[in-house]
């Protein structure tokens, strides 16, 4: 098994791209070792000193760093604990622990419902394939149709990363904001 590994805009994290699928369709993000104990891979991860974040996308693992860590150190330790995990095929969960389908499922009515449909095909088809290639992912959270904000949730190699910010208002927001007139302004969820 080769695993390639690629960087990503945020220097705290690297992409790691076992060959295979991971998780398809669906996505996880784990932000601490209690999160990751319905995972034997993302608890093998955590239990390398220095590993601070996993997320799994759908062909793909990325992994945060602490930043007083050196990727010199932790990238062979982290590219063995991936493979050994899928040469000897564990499951990814234990239990019923499983995936994020993605968006959040709040319902909308009406007009807003249109309106949502709108922006969630828009994350779909052209922004979150290009977010998933830099190993992270975007997720629609929800909107106000009040004052016409969208709240967006950030993960994997997204969340933290400096260029982040630079991405949700200068790519997403204006986007959006061509696309649907609606959108006044897009914000990050945190957690």
């Amino acid at each position: 098994m080769f695993i390639q590994t690629e960087a990503t805009p945020n220097p705290e994290v690297l992409k790691f791209l076992p060959g295979r699928p991971v998780m398809g369709e669906e996505s996880r993000d784990f932000r601490s070792v209690e999160d990751a104990a319905v995972s034997p891979l993302a608890a093998d991860l955590f239990d390398i000193e220095g590993v601070s974040r996993v997320y799994f996308g759908s062909d793909f693992v990325t992994v945060g760093k602490h930043e007083d860590y050196a990727w010199a150190h932790l990238k062979a330790p982290i590219l063995a604990a991936i493979m050994d995990h899928f040469t000897a095929e564990r499951p990814l969960f234990t239990g019923e622990a499983g995936g994020d389908a993605g968006h959040s499922t709040e319902v909308y009515e009406g007009e807003t419902a249109q309106i949502v449909a709108e922006i969630k095909d828009l994350l779909d088809t052209r922004i979150r394939p290009a977010v998933a290639q830099d190993g992270g992912d975007i997720l629609f959270e929800r909107f106000d149709p009040a004052d016409g904000v969208v709240w967006l949730n950030m993960r994997g190699a997204c969340s933290g990363c400096p260029s982040s910010t630079a991405t949700l208002k200068a790519g997403v927001e204006n986007m959006l904001k061509h696309y649907v007139p609606e959108v006044t302004r897009v914000e990050q969820t945190l957690g």
